[in-house]
């Protein structure tokens, strides 16, 4: 697989397309769980408009292959069995076609460090390097945005937001779920940044928040 050439590609930046992803794993522990299943929508941002937008024609799925599945107890957790986690993807091509889809896109995930760890972990195994891209937690920015809101978790926040998810637990449906978090906490977000770089800085802020 032609790995250098992405890593070239990925170099720039697009903050106009933003990818909202979630995984599913082995455990809870990203330093030695295993990666099962990535997921990720795509999201467009335009900046003079200061508008948000979901394009769900803009999606990835899929599942990574897995010598032996996991356990029962976490089969019952996100519902990928046994056949389907023997029958997926081999991990380097998971991983490789992962990476063109989201070249030059910003990740934006619930509780990123997870995601990012795992997935960096099994990027540099499988492909000898990990993601490049930028990286943002979508719970700092609810935080900063929403500071007398006393939620932490994806449970919580959508529960403050009314918002429904069609397979919790599921990577698919569970992006889906943060994409519209993102949208409902957009017109706060965009009233205060005019780039990625302002909603960077903006998501940092979330250490000064009360109970922060």
């Amino acid at each position: 697989m032609d790995w250098l050439p992405w890593r070239r590609r990925a170099a720039g930046i697009d903050a106009s397309r933003w990818l909202v992803m979630d995984v599913e794993s082995s455990g809870l522990d990203p330093g030695r769980d295993r990666l099962l299943a990535v997921a990720a929508i795509g999201l467009r941002v335009d900046w003079p408009a200061r508008r948000l937008a979901v394009v769900l024609a803009d999606s990835f799925e899929v599942v990574l292959r897995q010598e032996a599945p996991s356990s029962r107890e976490n089969i019952l957790l996100h519902g990928i069995g046994v056949q389907r986690q023997k029958e997926g993807v081999p991990p380097a091509q998971a991983l490789a076609a992962f990476a063109a889809f989201s070249a030059g896109a910003p990740l934006l995930a619930f509780h990123a460090a997870f995601d990012r760890a795992i997935v960096g972990r099994h990027a540099q195994a499988a492909l000898g390097a990990s993601l490049p891209n930028p990286w943002l937690d979508i719970e700092h920015l609810c935080r900063v945005t929403h500071p007398q809101v006393r939620a932490r978790s994806l449970d919580e926040w959508m529960a403050h937001f009314g918002i429904r998810c069609a397979a919790r637990h599921q990577a698919m449906a569970d992006s889906l779920a943060e994409c519209e978090l993102l949208q409902r906490i957009w017109p706060r977000v965009a009233a205060e940044c005019s780039s990625w770089r302002d909603v960077q800085r903006l998501a940092r802020h979330h250490r000064w928040v009360a109970g922060g």
